[in-house]
């Protein structure tokens, strides 16, 4: 039997929640805050990180490891870093447990154990990052560094779900170092472009460029770059964010080199990064009522085949097909599962994938063989075909590829219908209340019509679009001139 979801329409939230924990990407753990990454959604963090992993090493990245705990007086450095990230702080004070006294087999904290100075668990890593920098760089012969790291990190979220936000996540940090200006910000703009490529060429979720503005920046950095998408409850998602961090942790590291004619200066730097979160973004982007809706290229089974059969006979007829056809699959980069285990039913075994959003499906059963036929099922449109045994490999590779493009444009559909340009103030409070998704509206650059605009609504400005032209206006909330449209929505 189906294992039953909310529908979206009547509870999207709770669909959400649902649909991690049926289709086994997730689970809650012992620890507040934290989730349980199963093999299964393990397994699509795999795909994800190995193709960015190739991304960032196309364009002379190279990966390290840096510790997990970074000593408060470091994190303490870079003064708006620090007060970014302070009340998400999780600290370790002392380094032991011992036996309690007043009870009997349960353990204390070791009130002689306490460290000399306290360990913050890291909510980023450039404290860490730009300290040992100092020791590497002297001159303009150190310069660029192009590092990446694949790590945890530790934020302490109050409100917390499943891969949108937790405790602790996964996710990779790039941290470089530059002799210019110049070199940084290209950079910065070099990986937003390897992360929307991503989002859009493997995850199949459009997203649009844009720079925060100067509330919403990463603390500590010049200027954040982001990628925006827009799921399909017309709330937006942060999907990544690059940033131009200028000189200001080389200043507060004292990380300075000796250029080509001797003279020193401070390092210029950048950092960026996406995480588990892509997971929530992808499952809310493409997903439906009956489960999980994978995109090929990062799924992590793209084709499963499930025999119907009565009988040893009819199952080794089967079998002489299937597994010639699992080889030719493989030898095409398709990863594929032949399920002839006789533990469950083929129809729970359909409902069990159609869940997971496993793409392609093949039913091969006995009277099919006879007319050289199988029935072949995509995820995404729940599409049914007869397709003939002879070059089925081909096929479905194809068929994998127009599944890839069909869910990135279904979800650009999606997105350009909810992205309204609105005049006035009613006009935005209309759409965002009715329609949601992205606003393109007026805003005159100040932190004060922005926090307004955010406490009467809810919405955010999510960005200033990169392609953004000069159009001279008036806010919409303010009436002040403005010169180009900038990005609200609620977000997650």
């Amino acid at each position: 039997m189906a294992k039953e979801i909310t529908s979206r329409e009547a509870d999207y939230s709770q669909w959400y929640n649902d649909l991690i924990v049926k289709s086994s990407l997730a689970d809650y753990s012992a620890v507040r805050g934290c989730m349980v990454i199963k093999p299964y959604g393990y397994g699509l963090w795999e795909g994800m990180r190995d193709v960015l992993d190739k991304m960032f090493k196309d364009t002379g990245h190279v990966n390290a490891y840096f510790p997990l705990f970074v000593p408060k007086s470091l994190f303490e450095a870079e003064e708006k870093n620090a007060e970014g990230f302070a009340k998400e702080c999780a600290v370790v004070t002392h380094y032991r447990l011992k036996s309690n006294p007043d009870a009997p087999g349960k353990l204390m904290v070791d009130p002689e154990a306490k460290l000399e100075e306290e360990l913050v668990v890291r909510p980023t890593s450039e404290a860490i990052i730009w300290n040992t920098y100092k020791g590497w760089i002297q001159s303009y012969r150190d310069l660029p560094i192009l590092v990446n790291q694949w790590a945890n990190v530790v934020r302490w979220e109050m409100r917390t779900r499943l891969f949108l936000r937790t405790a602790e996540f996964l996710w990779q940090e790039g941290h470089t170092a530059h002799a210019t200006k110049e070199e940084a910000l290209a950079e910065t703009v070099q990986m937003l472009d390897v992360y929307a490529k991503f989002a859009e060429e493997y995850m199949a979720m459009p997203v649009i460029k844009g720079v925060k503005t100067e509330s919403e920046r990463f603390a500590g950095a010049e200027e954040t770059y982001c990628i925006e998408a827009l799921m399909q409850d017309g709330k937006a998602l942060q999907a990544g964010t690059s940033h131009f961090l200028g000189q200001n942790f080389a200043k507060a590291f004292d990380v300075k080199f000796a250029d080509k004619s001797n003279k020193l200066d401070y390092v210029w730097a950048t950092s960026w990064g996406v995480s588990t979160r892509l997971i929530g973004g992808l499952v809310m982007t493409h997903s439906d009522d009956d489960g999980l809706v994978l995109p090929p290229k990062i799924a992590p089974l793209q084709v499963v085949i499930v025999p119907i059969y009565k009988g040893d006979e009819q199952k080794g007829l089967i079998d002489n097909v299937v597994h010639p056809l699992v080889t030719q699959l493989k030898d095409l980069g398709i990863t594929v599962k032949y399920d002839d285990s006789d533990a469950a039913r083929p129809g729970w075994k359909f409902a069990e994938y159609e869940m997971k959003g496993v793409p392609v499906r093949i039913a091969v059963g006995a009277r099919d063989l006879e007319q050289n036929i199988v029935e072949v099922a995509r995820r995404d449109t729940k599409e049914k075909m007869q397709v003939g045994i002879n070059g089925l490999a081909f096929y479905v590779k194809v068929l994998l590829d127009e599944i890839q493009l069909h869910m990135f444009n279904k979800a650009k559909a999606y997105r350009d219908e909810h992205i309204t340009p609105v005049q006035n103030w009613t006009e935005f409070q209309g759409v965002l209340e009715t329609k949601g998704g992205f606003i393109s509206a007026h805003w005159d650059g100040t932190a004060e019509t922005e926090e307004k605009i955010k406490e009467a609504t809810k919405a955010t400005i999510r960005c200033i679009p990169v392609d953004a032209v000069e159009e001279h206006g008036v806010c919409v909330f303010s009436g002040k001139p403005s010169t180009k449209r900038v990005l609200f929505a609620k977000a997650y």
